[in-house]
């Protein structure tokens, strides 16, 4: 059965489309906001064993519709069949080599450094070259440490502290400012637009969830000057939320706990409702870009902020995005009529 996507697969550069036509079953892939590895799963048709073996680490590109939907490396093959049902391959991919340096526990610290110099120093030890958002980059402190712990792990710490999304692509890490809709280098992220009768598919939205938003945060820090133990509190702006967020862990000085709570801040309006979006296959959508939903109803339409883009194409049928959303705005939660 022929495909109705545009697809291309390379692997170490080999572009293996034309060998794979008659074989390629599906393809599924995954990009997240942060915290987990963006992944891809090719299913093969495997039936005499005619397609090479891929070997872990190498490096994997997919295209769809000639845009680069998922690039990274080799992380394992499966292969399964029977008397009955034939043979096939899974071929699974990460976003970065999970075998890699990336989990090599460090223990360094840096005194009188910015955040991007020191989670530069901690990229370099791994072998990732390393993007900061302008806005998270000139944090500074006195004191910086990784107290034992992966470039991995580190860059998800400072990213909850600071309320960023850390991803590890390739050989490159980025910590961008979370919820604005751009890049590391502050480029902007496409905006996707899911409208019904034409692209949008189906949805599934909870546009205000007062659970799990407050209207301010508190914590406590430690002021050198008095020698005390002090509280800090900060109004979190555009949210609809209820009561303070209170940490229990204090911070080491006022400015740090106005940094984490800031970032709460942006964590509680990300937070305020959300759902997915099934639309036609939108190669360009990226986690943490923006999606417009149009014509879905009054007080659901709005704009919403990706959390997770899974795109999933087989040669049997057509092709799909599934985008899962937070943070509404303009409009969505609110009926005017």
């Amino acid at each position: 059965m022929a495909w109705r996507t545009d697809w291309q697969v390379l692997i170490n550069d080999q572009d293996l489309t034309s060998s794979w036509s008659r074989h390629l079953i599906s393809i599924g892939i995954t990009d997240q906001a942060g915290t987990a590895s963006d992944s891809c799963t090719l299913d093969v048709d495997d039936a005499h064993g005619q397609v090479r073996l891929p070997s872990g680490g190498q490096k994997i590109q997919v295209l769809l519709n000639r845009v680069l939907a998922f690039e990274g490396v080799v992380d394992g093959v499966t292969s399964s069949g029977g008397r009955s049902e034939g043979r096939k391959l899974a071929i699974s991919a990460k976003g970065f080599d999970t075998a890699g340096d990336a989990k090599k526990v460090q223990g360094f610290h840096l005194d009188d450094a910015t955040l991007g110099e020191f989670l530069e120093a901690a990229g370099a030890e791994a072998g990732f070259s390393v993007a900061v958002d302008p806005a998270l980059a000139g944090i500074a402190r006195d004191y910086w440490s990784a107290e034992f712990e992966s470039l991995l792990s580190l860059g998800e710490r400072l990213a909850r502290q600071f309320g960023g999304t850390f991803k590890l692509r390739g050989d490159k890490a980025v910590l961008a400012r979370r919820g604005e809709g751009l890049s590391a280098n502050g480029q902007a992220l496409p905006t996707i637009t899911a409208r019904y009768g034409e692209n949008l598919i189906g949805w599934s939205l909870k546009p205000r969830d007062p659970r799990r938003t407050f209207a301010a945060g508190e914590t406590r820090y430690f002021d050198r000057a008095s020698g005390e133990v002090k509280t800090e509190r900060v109004a979190f702006e555009g949210t609809e939320g209820v009561g303070d967020n209170v940490l229990r862990l204090a911070e080491a000085s006022r400015s740090d706990a106005k940094a984490t709570l800031e970032a709460r801040g942006r964590e509680s309006d990300r937070e305020a409702g959300g759902g997915s979006i099934t639309l036609d296959l939108a190669p360009d959508a990226r986690a943490e870009c923006s999606v417009v939903l149009i014509g879905a109803r009054p007080g659901i339409d709005g704009k919403y902020r990706a959390d997770s883009v899974s795109h999933r194409s087989d040669r049997g049928g057509g092709a799909t995005t599934t985008i899962s959303v937070k943070q509404p705005a303009d409009g969505a939660g609110t009926d005017t009529r």
